[in-house]
């Protein structure tokens, strides 16, 4: 469909309509007075969401991001899936599976309460069996209101049992990363990736001071980001995952990145909503699995 043919299914008059966005892709704008949103088609990406009264995204997104089919878009909420990381089978496939490097389809819209939903699928075809080869249908389901629901879920389609590993990579907008938080994980065991994934126990609250990329286990449904910088918190409310993933690239490696400034890395910080460790799933055929993350924002 054209983005008029879009519109005309699925526009919402007063909270939703599709628009032509950057490279050319359709983006979802949505404005409900909750909340505005911004989604992209393409990889199934909230890109920007930001609370009516926030002074502030929520979601960091690169103003060097690639817009284009083949390239992940670098920042709001990125989708890791079938598996987190490398290919887990060596085979040269893509990091981070195929997801969102993928053109999914506008599946149905609508409002509750004054909330806008917004469901997006993607299924197998020749590309996707191509990398995985089995039958399957994963959709995002989006709300946006006060909070914002993303709720990541694969359904088997295949005769056999299939096992996946999965994030919801989501950059999050802080005022300076040398102000900022991430409390939750006190405690915690976490293989530290940029020690060669020794494992390590977290000692209170999670500074960065340099480059951070963790994958904390076993963790409690609630993450907070203390944002001192903006004098605010995101909490992140999840289920269906017991893996914290917190990366920050610092310097070095986010000059290196051509689709972020180089001083980006001073602006955000990823927490991910995970299922990337002991807990891999394993879903039976005809069954299905829900990742769910609530982002809110509250004061300090």
């Amino acid at each position: 469909m054209n983005i008029a043919q879009l519109n005309t299914e699925f526009g919402l008059k007063g909270h939703l309509q599709v628009i032509e966005g950057k490279g050319g892709l359709p983006f979802i704008a949505i404005d409900n007075g909750k909340a505005k949103a911004l989604i992209s088609l393409y990889a199934a990406q909230v890109l920007s969401y930001q609370p009516n009264g926030a002074s502030d995204d929520v979601m960091f997104c690169s103003d060097l991001a690639y817009y284009q089919t083949g390239k992940a878009i670098k920042g709001g909420a990125p989708l890791c899936w079938p598996w987190f990381g490398a290919d887990p089978e060596s085979k040269g496939r893509p990091a981070h599976g195929f997801a969102r490097n993928s053109q999914w389809q506008l599946a149905s819209t609508g409002s509750r309460n004054g909330n806008t939903l917004v469901t997006m699928v993607l299924r197998d075809n020749d590309a996707t069996r191509a990398l995985w080869p089995h039958a399957f249908e994963l959709a995002l389901e989006v709300t946006v209101g006060d909070s914002l629901d993303l709720a990541l879920v694969t359904r088997n389609k295949s005769t056999q049992t299939v096992r996946i590993t999965q994030a919801l990579h989501t950059y999050f907008k802080v005022g300076d990363i040398h102000q900022t938080r991430v409390l939750g994980l006190d405690g915690v065991r976490y293989l530290d990736k940029v020690a060669n994934f020794a494992e390590k126990t977290q000692q209170g609250a999670i500074t960065v001071n340099g480059e951070v990329d963790r994958v904390y286990t076993d963790v409690s449904s609630e993450l907070v980001i203390d944002d001192a910088a903006l004098g605010r918190q995101i909490h992140i409310r999840s289920s269906g995952s017991k893996t914290a993933v917190v990366w920050n690239p610092w310097a070095e490696i986010c000059a290196g990145m051509a689709d972020l400034r180089d001083d980006a890395y001073t602006g955000f910080i990823c927490v991910e909503t995970a299922n990337a460790a002991a807990d891999v799933i394993d879903i039976p055929a005809n069954g299905e699995y829900r990742l769910v993350a609530n982002y809110q924002l509250s004061g300090r």
